[in-house]
């Protein structure tokens, strides 16, 4: 439930066009479309440093639109039916660890009951000193044995559960696709490198603290030429 006086916190995008957001690749329907893997990571990873109980909102920035492309409405449920998909994968993921939990923790009992009886009859046995060792050392193995179902059940499921439930709001935040708008210059620093996807940009959120941006446009040819300029310059 969120919290009270939360303000709603806005992650937004800018885009070239709408196509720019989904998988190229895909050939699946337009609601069935993956996210683009960068726009996808920059969501989730901002999505992720926020409180669970905030609310989200995505707004995408768009250039110019295309003949034929999908109106906002389509656009806004194709993105929530994706992190659908991915809750429910993160669900699945979660099942199966519990379940692969309750496996090791059982054979983790096996395995420790076994040892430490086996211990117990060599140290009944004869006090020599080798058979004393071989008793120490099953009941080490013993306890080594149930450190990987008490690691699944202490740590490891806590990392899903979160994606999970980061994904589950994710799947209901609205989505607004509006064009697009001048951002003030300080709003727009470059600070990671190109990653090859033309005309998507990455801008922080609102209501957080400034963070950097991460710009996927590629140089303007004014930039490099100024670039190789200097670089001649020092030689």
């Amino acid at each position: 439930m969120p919290r009270k006086d939360t303000p709603i916190r806005r992650i937004e995008i800018r885009l070239r066009n709408i196509n720019q957001l989904f998988n190229t690749m895909d050939p699946s329907p337009f609601n069935d479309k993956d996210l683009d893997a960068d726009a996808e990571e920059f969501i989730v990873s901002w999505a992720q440093e926020f409180h669970p109980d905030d609310p989200l909102e995505l707004i995408l920035h768009v250039d110019e639109r295309q003949p034929g492309e999908e109106p906002p409405e389509s656009v806004a449920e194709a993105v929530r039916h994706y992190f659908r998909y991915r809750a429910n994968m993160s669900r699945f993921e979660l099942r199966r660890l519990m379940r692969e939990a309750r496996k090791c923790l059982l054979i983790g009992t096996v395995f420790l009951g076994s040892c430490l009886l086996l211990a117990e009859l060599l140290a009944q046995r004869t006090p020599a000193a080798f058979l004393r060792l071989m008793s120490e050392s099953l009941t080490i193995c013993g306890w080594v044995a149930m450190w990987r179902p008490l690691q699944m059940y202490l740590y490891d499921w806590w990392p899903v559960r979160r994606r999970l439930q980061v994904f589950q709001k994710m799947s209901r935040m609205p989505v607004k696709v509006l064009p697009r708008v001048t951002i003030p210059n300080a709003e727009q620093e470059k600070t990671l490198d190109s990653v090859g996807t033309e005309g998507l940009s990455l801008l922080r959120p609102t209501g957080v603290e400034p963070a950097r941006v991460a710009s996927l446009e590629p140089e303007s040819s004014a930039s490099a030429n100024s670039a190789t300029a200097a670089a001649k310059g020092r030689r």
